[in-house]
């Protein structure tokens, strides 16, 4: 542990140029009285490193010298796909795994590409969750991950729309969709993956079985796989009114299948500058909660139930908010 600890500082030095004994301990996550002891060890080694005090002071290595121990280990080797998204390798549990391949990358480069790194690194930031979640944790994700890279079976109970259910699975391979994960797995049963949602999964048990996972091609099942759902969403059609600001802000929350559907079916805008087009719908439960968000820049022509069911809801918003407020509490004497 220590001799990693070591290195990590030459790495740190060489990509950094000057670090103070603060810097350097936040960064390895130890006391500085830690950091002083390993600067000792590493003087007694014979590495030229030097410690300057005042506003500009801090541990530097001699001009131009240079550590050659930057090889990755088999583990960080396995990685190194990670080196660029910090946020899913910390949920994957991988977070210090990265972190060395990041700096090991970033010592073993010329000093002009190193500066080039960190520039990029300071300019461009990628933030998988959404903006009104962090994200999908799951306490099961790493285990996941586990059974994915060993090629080992895991038995689950999983969260289903039919309820509670336990299957053991043949993981071939996780995905981060939208900030949420999902691992593609098939059963013994069933040759034919699918996915699970891994924050649905209530119980993962790892099993000392190890099953052969056939020639997989992850990403182009995945685009397979949502070309399909996609295609398959929307199994019904609505025929509506939408004012230009409702137009507008379909944009902004429609996906976009029903963007292209209502665009290519507008009618010319009427004299208010309503149109009149076809709306796909997946259902009339969940077209219901989405027209709902457009108000009253949206009007339903067809079919009757759904018109019906946004009549209702508006009749009991409008009694809703009709009667007077509940009394508050009393003033504060």
């Amino acid at each position: 542990m220590r001799a990693s600890r070591l290195l990590s500082i030459l790495l740190l030095l060489q990509a950094h140029g000057r670090l103070t004994a603060a810097d350097l301990a936040a960064r390895l996550e130890v006391s500085t009285r830690t950091v002083y002891r390993d600067v000792e060890a590493l003087h007694a080694a014979g590495i030229p490193l030097y410690g300057a005090a005042g506003h500009a002071g801090g541990y530097r290595l001699v001009e131009g010298w240079r550590t050659r121990l930057t090889g990755l280990t088999g583990e960080e080797a396995d990685r190194l796909l990670f080196a660029g998204l910090p946020g899913p390798a910390a949920e994957l549990g991988y977070q210090s795994v990265v972190a060395a391949v990041q700096l090991k990358l970033r010592a073993a480069l010329p000093a002009p590409l190193a500066d080039r790194a960190a520039r990029l690194e300071q300019r461009f930031h990628l933030d998988t969750p959404g903006w009104y979640s962090d994200g999908d944790p799951s306490p099961h994700l790493a285990a996941a991950a586990e059974g994915v890279w060993r090629e080992h079976r895991v038995r689950v109970r999983y969260r289903s729309w039919r309820g509670e259910v336990t299957r053991v699975l043949e993981p071939y391979g996780l995905v981060l969709k939208g900030g949420r994960w999902y691992v593609v797995a098939a059963r013994p049963d069933r040759a034919e993956p699918a996915t699970y949602r891994v924050n649905q999964i209530l119980d993962l048990t790892p099993l000392d079985e190890p099953f052969d996972r056939p020639e997989f091609d992850l990403p182009a099942w995945w685009r397979s796989h949502v070309v399909a759902f996609r295609a398959g969403l929307h199994r019904d059609e609505a025929v509506v009114r939408l004012s230009p600001r409702g137009r507008e802000r379909l944009r902004e929350i429609g996906s976009d299948v029903v963007v292209a559907a209502v665009e290519a079916s507008a009618g010319p805008p009427d004299e208010t500058g309503w149109v009149r087009a076809v709306l796909p719908i997946e259902s009339l439960t969940h077209a219901h909660g989405d027209l709902l968000r457009l108000g009253a820049d949206v009007e339903v022509l067809s079919p009757s139930a759904l018109r019906d069911r946004l009549a209702e809801t508006a009749t009991a918003l409008a009694t809703l908010y009709h009667r007077p407020p509940p009394p508050g509490p009393p003033p504060l004497p």
